[in-house]
């Protein structure tokens, strides 16, 4: 486990060695943890054949990263975080791979640095304004109504057991800051990021997903679009294999 100070908490990810020519770059969804949901994908024979150095990413108030409560969770600052990471990492060019809000976190970098992505593998990331249903939901309370009883509330009803070990490990005031990022602020810009983006795009759907909007929007911005069987949205834990052969697929166009 690798850790950088920004300001006054810590940031930290998992660091697979492989070649320092080629770093892939794993970034988490809503409520969710890299260190947790990429583990055995980053290791998986698919990738590993690649011979990619890969770093697994908990962005601030998930996983093992700290839970700073001045840090504005928005998808910028998340990005800008990202960013200060690669940035110690000497990296350039990087595969990013995000699922949801970590693919959403990986349009706005590569969108504000763009020395640092080389591509884009995203799996069913935000691509329109108004965020996804669990996030939609999260953005009804108000901030300290879902501190004290929504993570909670939420919880509860939550019958996934993958998820649950890392929603329950996440900070309310991070899991809600960066929902409300997602539904009110800059997503209108996201399919327009991935449109501009000159690089190799690959969008990642999971067959039990479909019907999905935002294939439709991926396509036409220019991505190819790759299917991730036996698995719906939260698809790097309901198929780890499935997910790491099809980014290994997307390495590959």
């Amino acid at each position: 486990m690798r850790q950088l100070r920004l300001t006054d908490a810590w940031i930290r990810w998992a660091d697979i060695p492989g070649s320092t020519d080629s770093v892939r770059v794993f970034l988490h969804g809503l409520g969710a943890a890299s260190t947790f949901d990429y583990s055995e994908i980053a290791v998986h024979p698919a990738l590993r054949t690649t011979g990619h150095r890969s770093l697994l990413i908990d962005l601030f108030g998930f996983g093992y990263s700290d839970r700073p409560r001045d840090f504005g969770y928005t998808l910028t600052e998340h990005a800008d975080a990202v960013a200060a990471v690669l940035d110690a990492e000497h990296v350039r060019g990087a595969e990013l791979v995000g699922h949801s809000m970590g693919g959403a976190v990986a349009l706005v970098l590569a969108a504000r640095r763009p020395e640092l992505v080389g591509s884009l593998t995203l799996a069913e990331a935000n691509l329109r304004t108004g965020g996804g249903a669990w996030s939609r939901r999260i953005a009804e309370w108000e901030e300290d109504a879902f501190v004290a009883r929504g993570l909670a509330t939420f919880t509860s009803a939550e019958d996934d057991p993958a998820y649950l070990t890392t929603l329950r490990a996440a900070a309310p005031h991070a899991l809600y800051r960066s929902a409300v990022s997602l539904v009110r602020a800059g997503t209108a810009e996201l399919g327009g990021f991935l449109a501009e983006f000159p690089g190799r795009k690959a969008f990642l759907v999971g067959a039990d997903s479909r019907p999905y909007d935002e294939e439709a929007d991926a396509l036409a911005a220019g991505a190819r679009i790759l299917t991730v069987p036996d698995a719906g949205h939260p698809m790097p834990t309901q198929n780890p294999a499935g997910y790491a052969m099809a980014v290994a697929e997307a390495s590959l166009l």
